[in-house]
């Protein structure tokens, strides 16, 4: 079976400094990447080369088999749902048109896009008689990721990208939004990378592990081989949820 999405001999750099060196990824349909490391080591530049917002220095990012430098960004970005912190939403948009945003775009009529909004905001428990028209500003933390969530899933696309989306929410909120991402993950089976610096979240969330220092893959494994992995880098994260 051919990947999704393929990492071929990446590198990028800002005015010279390189931030990835010769990176090689393959996702599978279906499956959940999780992208960890410290600060400053290459996960959101890695990220943002899949959607096309960054592109390679050198080598070459696939998606469908075909590479990022030939898509078109446009058509390639509502292709894949994208999730940051706080969800990212339009301040001046209700919920029900943040969640339709793409759907919109894409010309989709408007009482199917409302269905599909409604479904969706059903799904991830917030009652749209509830949550519709409300605005941003007057949802808590957990409420706009899961609006933000409920955004990036709504035109249906193959390929989900987390960058780190839980990092601003309390320990409680965070637990809360964690289960239910694993829910999502397991029923709908979409293919995702989530990046995060948290390697308890990495173990319980990824099916893979890609560890990354300074750029480098120092590890690529499933959960329970990432616990028995011998490297210096590994065992300091392993070390730090203890």
């Amino acid at each position: 079976m051919k990947p999704i999405l393929r990492f071929e001999h990446v590198a990028y750099s800002i005015a010279g400094r390189p931030i990835l060196h010769d990176l090689n990824l393959e996702l599978q349909a279906g499956e959940t990447l999780v992208l960890l490391g410290r600060s400053g080591s290459g996960k959101t530049t890695a990220l943002k080369l899949v959607n096309g917002l960054l592109m390679p220095t050198s080598g070459a990012v696939l998606v469908e088999e075909r590479p990022t430098s030939s898509w078109d960004l446009i058509r390639l970005r509502r292709r894949i749902g994208y999730v940051i912190q706080e969800g990212g939403l339009f301040p001046h948009f209700t919920v029900e048109r943040n969640v339709g945003l793409v759907p919109s775009l894409e010309g989709w009529d408007p009482s199917k896009i409302r269905a599909r909004v409604y479904e969706l905001l059903s799904q991830l428990d917030l009652p749209p008689e509830q949550f519709a028209a409300r605005y941003p500003r007057r949802l808590s933390g957990g409420e706009r990721q899961r609006v933000g969530v409920a955004r990036a899933l709504a035109a249906d696309p193959d390929i989900l990208l987390f960058d780190e989306p839980f990092g601003a929410l309390d320990p409680i909120t965070r637990a809360e939004a964690r289960k239910q991402f694993l829910h999502l993950r397991d029923t709908l089976r979409k293919t995702a990378i989530f990046v995060t610096h948290d390697v308890r979240e990495a173990l319980r969330i990824g099916s893979r592990i890609a560890l990354l220092r300074e750029g480098r893959l120092e590890a690529l494994c499933a959960p329970r081989e990432f616990t028995r992995h011998p490297g210096a880098e590994v065992r300091a994260f392993l070390a730090s949820a203890e």
